[in-house]
């Protein structure tokens, strides 16, 4: 995938050799769900809509990326897909979302990452992840909250117990507090939570504090299914997601204030040192996130 990722196209002037790319790529079949039209209008509205805030375009692309690529989580876990997107699909959005600032040098460019990198950083795998990880069951809401801190699609999103949903929603709730007190740097206040939810995941067993219910294959199939003749995503109102099972309130209470104990004795250098207390880079359980090959 390097050979295709020039300057120009990671700087949005350009696109990628679309022939060779789409000569190399392997179809996934004649169902609807794997249309790329319904992705190209979102990505067409997220860049109108969000023109001068291009961050903002998460919280909104998120729930509507996933609610229109349907699929299970091994299906998502094969990059070939997302490259894909990318680079043939719309290479014109991951220069538009993830650009750096102009210099003296020469516009701004998206990093190789952006197009062809690992789930927590690829343009659009990092939206469908985000949504899949932190949805509430069929409610997206959560996403949105998710959405609003980089650091949480950053930092967060790499943490081995995120898969435990109670422990995905209940950092979310500690973040809407957060943010609803007005704290300063909230993305720092993200990243010494996230670190020590991780470090205290060594000790305190998440899943017997706060146990979380089977989800629903056969409701997320359906959902997977029902593709066929779905409508699309709406704009000004959240999608439903699979309706796989929410997340128990009482599990998500039992967790809320220990995470607000973890995060009143993180040490205040650990919330300046930002990048120092990422995560190693986490795979969701049950998936391999290797790519196949580098070809689309």
């Amino acid at each position: 995938m390097a050979k295709y990722l020039g300057r120009a196209v990671q700087t949005g002037q350009e696109r990628p050799p679309q022939v060779a790319l789409r000569r190399a790529a392997e179809t996934l079949g004649g169902a609807h769900r794997w249309r790329t039209e319904p992705v190209r209008v979102l990505v067409d509205e997220a860049m109108r809509r969000f023109e001068d805030h291009r961050t903002a375009a998460d919280g909104w692309f998120a729930p509507r990326l996933h609610a229109t690529l349907r699929m299970t989580r091994a299906e998502a876990a094969d990059g070939r897909l997302w490259n894909f997107i990318a680079m043939v699909v719309a290479p014109d959005y991951v220069a538009w979302r993830h650009r750096g600032s102009d210099t003296a040098g020469g516009p701004g460019a998206a990093t190789a990452a952006r197009f062809c990198g690992p789930h927590y950083t690829q343009a659009f795998s990092r939206l469908w992840w985000a949504a899949e990880l932190f949805r509430d069951g069929p409610d997206y809401g959560s996403v949105e909250t998710a959405c609003r801190v980089q650091d949480v699609l950053q930092t967060t999103m790499r943490l081995d117990v995120i898969d435990h949903r109670p422990t995905a929603q209940a950092i979310l709730k500690v973040l809407e507090r957060q943010l609803a007190a007005g704290v300063s740097r909230p993305g720092d206040q993200v990243n010494a939570l996230s670190a020590a939810v991780n470090a205290a995941g060594s000790t305190l067993v998440y899943d017997v504090l706060a146990p979380d219910r089977p989800a629903d294959t056969d409701a997320l199939q359906d959902w997977i299914d029902e593709a066929e003749d779905a409508a699309a995503a709406p704009w000004d109102r959240l999608p439903e997601g699979p309706g796989d099972g929410e997340v128990s309130r009482a599990s998500v209470d039992a967790l809320v204030p220990i995470f607000e104990q973890l995060l009143a004795e993180a040490p205040l250098r650990d919330r300046s040192a930002g990048k120092k207390n990422v995560p190693a880079p986490r795979v969701p359980a049950g998936v391999s996130l290797t790519k196949p090959s580098d070809r689309l």
